[in-house]
């Protein structure tokens, strides 16, 4: 026994003695780093903050990098943080695992606040026996191939590059669950979109990729390839984006590997960069050329995607269209918002140029009743439309069906880390780095997708419903009202009233 505590004691004291020579050692190598760091801080010119106060000031730039995710988690309040506060992102998070989403005792919405929207219930509701799923609408009438969407909530333009492969091989799952239309997003068409067997809009971007030829100019056989694709059901010709309007997409030639080269259709290892416009698009009246051609050569319905800003083009457009006939018009108007965007843009047009969706949602509808196209031309909203709420808001504003991108990035797990250009996205969803793609399981982030969007056109059906009408799209502007500077609301048909539509374009 002596023998086993002597052996006991003489390990403990060599553990103890490589464990104090590693600390000595540590703190050796600490004190030569902090030499090191102090020598270099004190003699560089570039950081003000580091030479007057070495080492000590390098900590300002780690607490700068830790604040945004120390306020989103402990500081900032549920209905504080931007995009997207964390009441928003709970519901999303809470619908896409198909949770329980209700609350308790009340809520935390600031409802007297100016811009808050309340809806209106009506005493005597239909039974829920007597409410109907959303109607279904019809695109492109004049088309050799219409199309009619099965949801009025669809996944807004995300392209692959931007998009990790696991992420859009998800979406393209989730959609097809839950019966929505999945947009390419203007990166062109992968085969991790067709992955789920979903209904595709395929977008096409100022760069034209998937569909150009050498010099960046439409490519008819491409184009006529990617209609040949029974999923692919509508084409949407991208003039703007919520993020960045006006200014055309930076891919780095550092991401543009041979898999994203042979999509896009662009060389291997080279900075593409996107013109701000189409080149060939200079007037209304090419913009109607160009969506003559787009669907004469697919058969598809063609629409157009933008940032509200000048106003004045879109009676100019809509005079072109009677000018050339109804059946000019694009079949869709996808309406971005000034705050919407999934990627990195400059903060100057990110913050302060375009029109945000309240404002210019109605100015679109407003203008097509105006002028006689309403029936014609579907309209799709677009930008920071996340929870049912947002959804009920925009049918009662004119639109026919909403589409969401970063709604559906929290369905994948988004965690808002604001990583998206990073290459550092730590959910693995903006990312090409395997190790953090390897988070990301297709198969179970396609259920979670599903989830949302069903339980999300489900509240909004609760809400059409208290509001008296059988099915969401029966949602009309006198459903709402709007919290005004002085803490009354006011009626949305008082705020944004239907205009009386031109004698001279009739229905």
């Amino acid at each position: 026994m002596e023998l086993l505590n002597h052996e006991y004691a003489s390990a403990l004291s060599t553990v103890l003695q490589v464990i104090a020579s590693l600390l000595i050692l540590a703190l050796g190598a600490g004190i030569v780093a902090i030499a090191i760091a102090y020598f270099i801080d004190k003699n560089q010119t570039e950081h003000t903050i580091r030479r007057n106060y070495p080492v000590l000031g390098r900590f300002r730039y780690l607490f700068e990098h830790l604040g945004e995710f120390f306020r989103q988690y402990f500081f900032a309040g549920d209905r504080e943080e931007m995009p997207f506060n964390r009441a928003q992102r709970a519901w999303v998070y809470r619908a896409a695992k198909n949770i329980d989403r209700t609350v308790a005792f009340g809520s935390t919405k600031a409802i007297r606040e100016p811009g808050s929207v309340m809806f209106l219930n009506n005493p005597f509701p239909p039974l829920t026996q007597e409410a109907h799923e959303a109607s279904v609408v019809l695109i492109g009438p004049n088309c050799r191939k219409p199309y009619r969407p099965k949801s009025l909530f669809n996944i807004s333009g995300m392209s692959f590059g931007a998009l990790s492969a696991p992420a859009v091989t998800a979406l393209s799952l989730g959609a097809k669950q839950s019966h929505c239309w999945l947009n390419t997003g203007e990166g062109g068409l992968s085969p991790y979109h067709l992955e789920g067997n979903c209904d595709l809009v395929f977008q096409i971007g100022t760069a034209k990729y998937g569909v150009r030829d050498e010099q960046g100019k439409l490519d008819d056989e491409r184009l006529s390839e990617i209609a040949s694709h029974a999923r692919v059901r509508m084409f949407e010709i991208k003039l703007s984006q919520g993020a960045k309007p006006g200014k055309g997409g930076i891919l780095p030639g550092n991401k543009v590997s041979e898999e994203i080269a042979a999509i896009r259709l662009i060389p291997v290892g080279q900075d593409s960069i996107s013109p701000n416009r189409h080149p060939e698009v200079h007037s209304c009246t090419e913009l109607l050329d160009m969506i003559h051609h787009v669907r004469s050569v697919t058969g598809k319905p063609v629409g157009i995607k933008f940032v509200l800003g000048d106003t004045q083009w879109l009676n100019t457009l809509c005079k072109a269209i009677h000018q050339r006939g109804i059946e000019s018009a694009p079949d869709f108007m996808t309406i971005d918002s000034a705050d919407g965007g999934s990627g990195a843009a400059p903060m100057a047009l990110m913050d302060d140029v375009g029109l945000p969706l309240r404002e210019s949602l109605p100015e679109v509808t407003n203008t097509l009743i105006q002028h006689g196209l309403r029936e014609r031309i579907r309209i799709i909203a677009s930008g920071k439309l996340i929870n049912p709420s947002d959804i009920a808001w925009a049918l009662c504003m004119g639109a026919d069906f909403v589409v969401s991108a970063r709604g559906f990035m929290m369905a994948l797990g988004c965690i808002q880390a604001m990583q998206c250009n990073s290459n550092s996205c730590p959910t693995g969803i903006t990312t090409h780095d395997p190790k953090l793609q390897r988070g990301l399981v297709p198969e179970d982030k396609a259920t979670r997708v599903a989830h949302y969007h069903n339980n999300l056109v489900s509240d909004v059906e609760l809400i059409a419903n208290a509001c008296g009408v059988r099915e969401p799209r029966q949602l009309k502007r006198h459903h709402a009202r709007q919290v005004t500077a002085n803490g009354q609301s006011i009626s949305l048909a008082e705020l944004h009233p239907y205009p009386e539509r031109s004698r001279s374009h009739p229905l």
